[in-house]
């Protein structure tokens, strides 16, 4: 086994703990952290393939923009923006229908990685300029500006979306005092059977 080969796996362990992490964890500041340990991961395997531009790309656009996003709107969200709530789950339904559905995808996964050919597929030659900085900007700028703008997009509307709805879960209920026979003596009408009993001077004192 070769010193790249050591890397790769070392890659791709660092990338799967950080994606499970991001799911596992309750806390949304570490599954934010995990997130970026996946996004760092990502960018090693892309410097096990000679992609020095896209691992720069990966850490600078993902790690120091996006996880920033996602960071900025939890602290707005608040500490219990991951608090579970006590109340029954009213979405059984989808939860059950999204079960279903990952596990229909795994099958199908796992059927189409047993059938596949295990010879490996080669590629055309290509240009020595291909995945040079320029080419990939010329692509950018060209072809994937329109979903480049719109991922961009994307990104701004789950985080307002995001606000919205902490900002409507989160709104203080007015809670009705209970009764106390203090409160009823003092702020609310004197019951009629206490009329005939007035109160001794000496409690009054």
């Amino acid at each position: 086994m070769s010193v790249g080969d050591v890397f790769f796996l070392v890659a791709a362990v660092v990338a799967l703990v950080g994606a499970v992490w991001t799911i596992a964890s309750q806390s949304p500041i570490r599954s934010a952290l995990g997130l970026l340990t996946t996004i760092v991961g990502i960018a090693a395997l892309f410097l096990r393939l000679n992609a020095q531009f896209l691992a720069a790309i990966q850490l600078i656009v993902y790690a120091g923009a996006v996880v920033v996003l996602f960071v900025f709107v939890i602290m707005l969200l608040g500490p219990d923006a991951g608090a579970v709530s006590k109340r029954p789950a009213r979405a059984r339904g989808s939860r059950v229908a999204s079960a279903a559905l990952v596990f229909v995808l795994a099958v199908l996964l796992v059927v189409s990685l047993v059938g596949a050919q295990p010879s490996p597929t080669k590629f055309r030659a290509v240009s020595p300029e291909y995945g040079s900085v320029e080419a990939v900007g010329q692509l950018l700028f060209s072809r994937g500006l329109v979903p480049f703008e719109l991922s961009t997009a994307l990104l701004i509307v789950a985080a307002i979306g995001a606000i919205a709805v902490a900002r409507a879960r989160h709104t203080p209920k007015r809670v009705k005092a209970g009764e106390s026979p203090t409160r009823r003596l003092f702020h609310g009408p004197l019951h009629p059977r206490d009329a005939g009993r007035p109160l001794p001077k000496e409690g009054l004192l």
